[in-house]
């Protein structure tokens, strides 16, 4: 899916297929869960594609203030893939014969073309397979170099990247550059890092948890049995937690607890109501299982990054990451979270 949310098929029906030939950027995140892949292609190849080339004038906004610096125009295109079935990532690369492309691209040599950015730990891990299948060299890059480099630029650059979600509302948010450091980037993929950043290129792992989006997945496979992230997601949206959650009113009949801040619908305990109910798995509707799931993990990462905030000072934290990708529940599960003790939460 592309950043204005148009599906490749979409693209393709467009008669975007046509830019095969005019790919000129690739990039890969090869992650225990999931492959995410983004590629740019240029509106015009040849001589007509100069023309697309922005001013350094107009380019200078979106380059940090560089003059020096040429923007491209075209499109970025997002695709995502299941690690588990990497062969499909080849497959659709072969597809659109990315393996072949760069030949007339920015003056790129024959042994250049073939070398591809690649973070994450698959760049590792099937950095040989790309090599058989496809004949392509993956140029590692760290992951956390990455990841922080990433949201510095889209923090600075992009207006529209950081916004606060509560109670259904989204509120984009101005980014004051003078005052964007230090900030906690919470990053929730399979797992989940917290990183202080200080600065450009200045920043420190300071915590995480292995309770992540791998985990919602996992378990959600083994409870709802759902095939794939997408599906469990779709199905919890239709769910109700409250069904296998025990909440503080059942066990104050129906009251808050006033005194230490509980309102009667706060969780006591994720799934608790199972313990006391006569029923097997089958006997629970598979999105209620999905939901609250999804509330108990969400709950535990928005109280872990605004407890790392707290240690170290931090007045702002930013979320991202594929497990939240503008899903509304999630975010707002996030935000109670953080909310609950501190009114400084952004997601990015």
């Amino acid at each position: 899916m592309d950043r204005n949310g148009v599906t490749e098929g979409e693209l393709e029906g467009r008669g975007m297929n046509k830019c095969v030939e005019q790919v000129s950027h690739l990039a890969l995140d090869i992650g225990g869960s999931l492959i995410k892949m983004v590629y740019f292609c240029g509106e015009n190849s040849g001589s007509e594609h100069q023309q697309g080339i922005l001013s350094s004038k107009e380019s200078c906004g979106l380059s940090n203030g560089n003059t020096n610096c040429s923007v491209l125009r075209g499109k970025l295109h997002f695709r995502k893939f299941e690690t588990s079935k990497i062969n499909e990532c080849l497959e659709f690369m072969s597809s659109k014969q990315f393996h072949r492309n760069g030949e007339d691209c920015h003056g790129a040599s024959v042994s250049e073309k073939n070398i591809i950015k690649a973070t994450g730990g698959g760049a590792f891990k099937f950095a040989d397979l790309f090599k058989e299948k496809l004949g392509m060299t993956l140029d590692k890059v760290d992951e956390m170099n990455s990841l922080v480099a990433g949201a510095n630029f889209l923090l600075k650059a992009a207006s529209l990247e950081a916004y606060t979600y509560m109670d259904g509302q989204k509120e984009y948010v101005q980014i004051d550059q003078n005052d964007l450091y230090p900030y906690l980037l919470v990053n929730i993929g399979s797992g989940v890092s917290m990183i202080k950043v200080d600065g450009d290129g200045k920043f420190e792992r300071v915590s995480g948890t292995s309770v992540g989006g791998g985990t919602f997945w996992g378990l959600g496979k083994l409870l709802t049995k759902c095939k794939s992230f997408d599906e469990l997601l779709g199905l919890s949206y239709s769910g109700n937690n409250r069904v296998i959650d025990m909440l503080v009113g059942d066990i104050y009949g129906g009251m808050d607890y006033s005194k230490i801040g509980l309102s009667s619908t706060a969780i006591a305990s994720s799934f608790g109501k199972a313990v006391s109910e006569d029923k097997d798995l089958e006997e629970y509707k598979p999105e209620d299982v999905a939901r609250s799931l999804l509330r108990m993990i969400s709950n535990n990462i928005g109280q872990i990054a605004y407890l790392n905030a707290l240690r170290f000072g931090l007045k702002r934290i930013f979320f991202g990451g594929f497990f939240i990708r503008g899903h509304a529940y999630t975010m707002d599960t996030i935000s109670v979270g953080v909310n609950f003790w501190s009114s400084h939460y952004c997601f990015s």
